[in-house]
C-alpha cells in the first residue's frame, strides 16, 4: 500500500510533512509520486495565502471522485483556519491539527484501514493487532485509548496543545544534507494579516535539550545545512522563562559545539521577528564559524504608519538599529527580508517608503507578496481596497529596486573564491549549483555528482540579478569568503 502527500507553504510545513512521512513509513506504507497509485492522500495546508487553500479544495475533488473506481483514505493538517476546517470535515476522512500527528496510526486504524504493517496479524481481529512499535530517540507512543477521530465540527482553540508529542517523532530527512530542526511553534504577535496564531495556536518552545540533541545527530550523520524553524524563532524560551535558555543562549550553545566538532556545517534560522531580535543574538552570531552570516529579518513595510496598521510592533528606526548592529559586528553577513505590498490602505507615498527601504538596507534577497486578505485575519474584516493591477505594479517597482542591490552586491564577488554547498544539478545543462554560506546562488561546469552534498571552492567570474557563476578550483589554491 503506497502514500502520496503534497506540502504546501512555507519551510515550517515541509519540516511537519517528513514527520507525517516517518508515521507512514513506520506503519509499512511506501511513498509514491504518482497520486494514482496511492491507497492514503493527504496534505500539509497552508492558510497563508487563499491560492493555497484553493488547491486543497481541488486536489480533494479530484480524490474523492477516486473514490468512485478504487478504495482510498484522504487526510489533511498543517496550518488550517476553523472556516476552512468546517468544509473539510465534510470532504477529507480526516482532519487533524499537526499535534495529533501521533494518534494519526490511531485513526487510520479505527477509520477501518488496515496498514501493511497490520496485515499479518488481520486474523486476530483489530482489537488484538499488534501495532508496528514505533523507535525514535524519544520513544514517542501512540495510544489507542487516546486516538480522536473528527467526529464534530467544533474550532480547535488551541492546536498547539499535544505538540511536544509531535516533537519527539523522528522525521524522515527529505535531504541527506539539508535538514530542519524545529525549535518553537505558534506566535503571539497576532499580526493583522496573518492567521498563524489562529491555525498553529500560541508560542510553545520545544526542550533544547531535544534541539541539541536531534543537531548533533545530524551533524554527527554529515548534514551540513541545519536551519532552525519557528514562527518567531527569537522569541524561543519566553514562554518557559526560567525552565528554559534564551534564544541566545541556544545559539552560543550550538556555536560552542561547532567549534568542538570536527566536522563543518552552517546553521541558519528562519523566522526571526525585529522586536525580538537583541544586539546579543547577532553579537554571539558573529563570534562563532558554524553560525552562517546569513540573516532573515522581515521588515514588511517600510512605512511607520503602516507597520501599525500590521500591528508590527516595531518601527523602521527600531528595524534600522537591528541593520546597524548586523553590519558593524557581521560585515559580511547577507540580509533577506520579507515584504507585503497592497496592503489595505497602503498610499503611494507608503510604498514609497518601502521602495527607499530596500534601497537603504540593501536586501541581497526579498521575498515580496501581494497582499490578499484571509478569513480568521484582523485584516479580512476590512476592505481590501488596492486593485490587482495596482498591486502588481507596486510589486514591479519594489522588484526592481531589489533587483539594482542584489546585482550590485554580486558583482563585488566576482574575482573572489567562495565556499559553496553543492545542492544539485543546475538548470543550465552541464553546470552543477549550489549556496554559498550567505545562500547566493552559485553554479559552475561539472557533471560529478559525487560533489552534491558537499563544500566545494568555486572562483567567481561573472554575475547575475540573484545568482553568481565560476570555476571549481582546488582547496589549497582559495581563501574563502562569504
Amino acid at each position: 500500500m503506497k502514500y502520496h502527500i503534497v506540502q504546501l507553504g512555507c519551510q515550517m510545513n515541509i519540516s511537519d510533512g517528513e514527520r507525517v512521512q516517518k508515521v507512514l513509513d513506520q506503519l509499512g506504507f511506501e511513498v509514491t509520486d504518482r497520486e494514482e497509485d496511492a491507497n492514503l492522500l493527504g496534505v500539509i495546508a497552508c492558510s497563508v495565502r487563499q491560492k493555497g487553500i484553493d488547491k486543497v479544495y481541488s486536489r480533494i475533488q479530484k480524490w474523492n471522485k477516486w473514490k468512485n473506481k478504487k478504495n482510498l483514505i484522504t487526510f489533511v493538517t498543517g496550518c488550517v483556519l476553523p472556516a476552512d476546517r468546517e468544509k473539510f470535515l465534510k470532504t477529507f476522512d480526516l482532519v487533524f491539527p499537526m499535534s495529533e500527528l501521533p494518534s494519526l496510526p490511531d485513526m487510520i486504524y479505527q477509520y477501518g484501514v488496515v496498514s501493511p504493517a497490520g496485515m499479518q496479524t488481520l486474523d486476530k481481529g483489530l482489537a488484538e493487532m499488534e501495532k508496528p512499535v514505533l523507535k525514535t530517540r524519544n520513544e514517542a507512543a501512540f495510544r489507542v485509548s487516546e486516538a480522536q477521530l473528527p467526529v464534530d465540527k467544533k474550532q480547535i482553540l488551541h492546536p498547539e496543545r499535544g505538540i511536544e508529542e509531535f516533537w519527539h517523532i523522528t522525521p524522515k530527512y527529505g535531504s541527506g544534507f539539508e535538514a530542519y530542526i524545529p525549535i518553537q511553534n505558534g506566535c503571539n504577535k497576532f499580526c493583522t494579516y496573518c492567521a498563524v496564531p489562529y491555525t498553529r495556536g500560541r508560542e510553545v518552545s520545544r526542550p533544547s535539550g531535544e534541539i541539541l540533541n536531534e543537531l548533533h545527530h545530524l551533524v554527527e550523520n554529515g548534514y551540513k545545512s541545519i536551519t532552525l524553524l519557528g514562527q518567531n524563532v527569537n522569541s524561543y524560551g519566553l514562554d518557559k522563562k526560567g525552565d528554559e535558555i534564551s534564544f541566545a543562549q541556544l545559539l552560543r550553545m550550538i556555536g560552542e559545539y561547532g567549534n568542538k566538532s570536527q566536522k563543518k556545517f552552517w546553521l541558519y534560522f528562519t523566522s526571526p521577528h525585529p522586536r525580538d531580535m537583541s544586539d546579543e543574538v547577532i553579537e554571539v552570531i558573529s563570534q562563532y564559524d558554524c553560525l552562517a552570516k546569513q540573516i532573515h529579518l522581515p521588515i514588511q513595510s517600510g512605512d511607520d504608519e503602516m507597520l501599525v496598521h500590521m500591528n508590527r510592533k516595531h518601527t523602521v528606526e527600531q528595524y534600522r538599529h537591528i541593520v546597524s548592529t548586523i553590519r558593524r559586528l557581521i560585515p559580511q553577513a547577507t540580509l533577506f527580508t520579507d515584504i507585503i505590498v497592497g496592503f489595505t490602505g497602503e498610499t503611494d507615498a507608503q510604498v514609497e517608503n518601502t521602495r527607499k527601504a530596500i534601497a537603504e538596507f540593501k536586501y541581497n534577497m526579498a521575498y515580496i507578496a501581494q497582499y490578499s486578505p484571509r478569513p480568521g485575519a484582523a485584516s479580512s474584516r476590512w476592505v481590501d481596497d488596492i486593485p490587482k493591477d495596482e498591486k502588481k505594479k507596486r510589486y514591479h517597482m519594489l522588484t526592481d529596486e531589489l533587483m539594482k542591490h542584489s546585482f550590485e552586491y554580486n558583482k563585488r564577488l566576482i574575482g573572489k573564491t567562495v565556499d559553496v554547498l553543492v545542492r544539485g544539478h543546475d538548470r543550465k545543462a552541464g553546470f552543477l549549483s549550489g549556496l554559498t554560506e550567505g545562500k547566493i546562488i552559485v553554479r559552475f561546469p561539472s557533471d560529478d555528482e559525487s560533489l552534491i552534498g558537499e563544500f566545494v571552492k568555486v572562483k567567481l567570474h561573472s554575475a547575475a540579478t540573484f545568482s553568481t557563476e565560476g570555476e571549481k578550483v582546488n582547496a589549497q589554491a582559495s581563501i574563502p569568503v562569504n
